[in-house]
């Protein structure tokens, strides 16, 4: 059953947490993007934390894709990437706004809105899972 509509929906929700993480940056500070990868190399740990997160949760939903036998674990897998997403896009707003030389103008990039997006094709997959889910419910009922 991996052709059903979810599995589409986990696929982008990865591929939009684990690739363009490389092609929008999350800030610009002094004429330099801030990709998320960049925050690697950082002094600070709620600064290496980001790309971790990142990386987590385009696994989750990469390991969800596979557990269509396992609906409910597919569920609660989407869930928890939908909670590390929730908690990533919290950390990159409340480090945008305490950015060290703020006092420069920066500008906050597109890469910020990438766990919003994530969120809501996890959520979408959830939507379907749960479907699927009822509707064997029902047939069960039925014999």
């Amino acid at each position: 059953m991996i052709q059903r509509i979810q599995t589409i929906y986990l696929l982008l929700a990865s591929a939009i947490s684990g690739g363009l993480i490389f092609v929008f940056d999350l800030w610009e500070n002094l004429k330099r993007e801030v990709f998320a990868f960049d925050l690697l190399s950082s002094d600070s740990f709620n600064l290496k934390i980001i790309p971790i997160l990142f990386l987590v949760s385009a696994i989750l939903t990469f390991v969800a894709i596979f557990l269509f036998n396992n609906r409910k674990l597919q569920f609660v897998i989407g869930r928890l990437a939908i909670l590390v997403n929730l908690i990533l896009l919290g950390l990159s707003i409340y480090l945008s706004l305490n950015l060290s030389g703020e006092t420069a103008v920066s500008e906050k990039g597109i890469g910020m809105f990438i766990p919003i997006l994530a969120i809501l094709l996890i959520v979408l997959a959830n939507k379907a899972i749960k479907k699927d889910e009822d509707l064997v419910k029902s047939v069960d009922r039925l014999r």
